[in-house]
């Protein structure tokens, strides 16, 4: 008993332990060899992606963008209108012998559109000389006449046409046209009352009654009026009503809706004025019913004839 060994803490009991340890430079040096390793891989790809790059795209330049077998050696060009093909050419701003692959359509589209008078516009490809333009124009069915001051202080007139949605539009020249003769606007009834500020040639009209106006020349075209009266002002200052004034004295005030029904009205009181061997000078249209109206004793004359009716010149047709 006095013999037998005591029992040590098992704490402070010591084992054997395998015990492996890299130095800290080792460890740097593992770490600085596989960031060498990664960056030279990336370095590598990074150059044989570019070459492949660089490669390609001369190779496409040498046989595609400067190849002469795509020289453009001719542009087709389509319209609807009275612009002339050698106009559009022009405007389409493409050489002879460009390269038709490296000619950016994009930029021929934005600067025919950029015209006024043109509404929309394709350009195609075809391979593997020719140059494909087609062209959509804007028809104007209306104008509209301004002062502007010239240098020294000198004032003329000037004018814009507009279209059936109210864009604004220079005229066209006749040197501009397929068919160079001088033809005038004077057929086109006048917009009056449209600010000055409001006129930006390639931009739509903003007034709620001018653009009511263009409806009403586009209602009277189709309407039994067509042929028996001249549309020459449309006086939009007035709220709420257009003050129609025609090549055989008459003055007719609408409202802004239902153009049809006035324009049939107005075709009742017309013939009945006749009968009568009567000349309207004031009708009111914007009453609904028993319209005002003054007319005046034509004295045996005939009423005065209104001007042909002119085709228009260009293909399309409003519907």
């Amino acid at each position: 008993m006095f013999f037998q060994r005591k029992q040590r803490n098992r704490r402070h009991k010591r084992d054997y332990v395998l015990d492996v340890k890299l130095r800290s430079d080792q460890r740097r040096q593992n770490r600085l060899r596989g960031m060498v390793l990664f960056l030279g891989t990336a370095l590598i790809l990074f150059l044989t992606l570019f070459g492949l790059w660089r490669g390609g795209e001369a190779l496409l330049k040498h046989k595609v963008y400067e190849n002469p077998y795509f020289a453009i050696d001719q542009v087709e060009v389509e319209t609807d209108g009275v612009l002339a093909p050698e106009q559009l050419r022009s405007w389409a701003g493409v050489r002879p012998k460009d390269n038709l692959m490296a000619l950016d359509l994009s930029r021929v589209k934005r600067d025919l559109e950029l015209v006024p008078a043109i509404e929309g516009v394709v350009v195609e490809r075809v391979l593997p000389r020719t140059l494909r333009i087609r062209v959509s124009e804007r028809e104007p069915i209306a104008q509209v006449v301004f002062q502007r001051v010239k240098t020294g202080g000198t004032s003329d007139t000037g004018s814009y046409t507009l279209d059936a949605k109210g864009c604004f539009m220079f005229p066209v020249a006749p040197s501009q046209r397929a068919t160079p003769v001088a033809q005038t606007n004077d057929h086109l009834p006048v917009i009056a009352g449209i600010a000055l500020t409001d006129m930006r040639p390639g931009r739509q009209v903003e007034s709620p009654q001018a653009l009511a106006a263009l409806a009403l020349v586009q209602a009277f075209e189709r309407s039994p009026m067509v042929g028996a009266v001249d549309l020459r002002i449309i006086d939009v200052t007035q709220a709420g009503v257009l003050l129609v004034r025609t090549g055989q004295g008459n003055e007719i005030t609408f409202g802004l809706r239902d153009f049809d029904q006035q324009l049939r009205r107005w075709r009742l009181v017309h013939d009945d004025a006749q009968r009568h061997g009567k000349l309207i000078t004031s009708l009111d249209l914007a009453v609904g019913n028993n319209s005002p109206m003054l007319w005046a004793d034509l004295g045996g004359l005939p009423p005065p004839r209104p001007k042909p009716v002119k085709t228009s010149a260009y293909k399309k047709k409003h519907v």
